[in-house]
């Protein structure tokens, strides 16, 4: 089926078929599979050929999102490695290593990496507040994600325009430091509503950088 129109008719055709016998939807579908495979292909998996990837060198050559990732003391080799794949998915710029997070190249970090340590550009400082100093000199708002007093929610949260943004991701059990935050512009917090009070820093940075890149795509800017 090779668009909207056949597949409306198909379904509506199906509807009338299985009004007529006691086949469950399920039954019916497995059996025209069996018989006719071709039929059902509109929601076949893509092979990673269809998918059109971008090669390493393309992806270094690309348009970036205006957004740097900071790691602070993140002790998980695997939480960077998920990271650095995120960062890739959505062309984030550069993600900025510090304290003991550790750095590519690393067998651990490429594990959940799976090569994105080499399309992303990454830098080390030892110090977060030299790197936070060489942002804010080129007119990066830095960003804390934490739960703090008076922060932004992600879904309240409104980019300013013309505006690159550093979001800063601290060590899985203590958070960003309180002396980063007290320097930061402005601290995010997605809001959660279960038992517990903190997400995994991988599902916090994946959540945060698609809500970023979601709304920078709605606001006009195209990669």
């Amino acid at each position: 089926m090779t668009n909207n129109g056949e597949k409306t008719f198909f379904f509506s055709f199906l509807h009338r078929v299985m009004s007529s016998f006691t086949f469950t939807y399920q039954q019916v579908l497995h059996k025209l599979y069996y018989l006719c495979p071709e039929i059902i292909f509109f929601m076949k998996k893509l092979t990673i050929e269809e998918m059109n990837r971008i090669s390493v060198t393309d992806f270094h050559k690309a348009k970036k999102l205006p957004l740097t990732i900071i790691l602070d003391d993140i002790r998980s080799f695997y939480n960077i490695g998920s990271i650095f794949r995120t960062s890739d998915a959505f062309r984030v710029e550069k993600i900025i290593i510090c304290g003991i997070t550790a750095c590519p190249p690393s067998v651990e970090i490429h594990k959940t990496a799976l090569g994105a340590e080499d399309s992303v550009d990454w830098q080390y400082y030892e110090n977060i507040f030299t790197a936070i100093d060489e942002l804010r000199r080129n007119n990066y708002m830095i960003v804390a994600v934490e739960q703090v007093e008076g922060s932004t929610k992600l879904n309240n949260w409104n980019l300013k325009k013309n505006t690159k943004y550093a979001l800063i991701l601290g060590n899985e059990v203590k958070g960003v430091k309180q002396d980063v935050v007290n320097i930061c512009d402005e601290c995010l917090e997605i809001p959660q509503y279960g038992t517990k009070h903190s997400l995994n820093v991988s599902c916090t940075a994946s959540i945060v950088i698609w809500e970023y890149f979601r709304k920078v795509i709605k606001n006009g800017i195209s990669l």
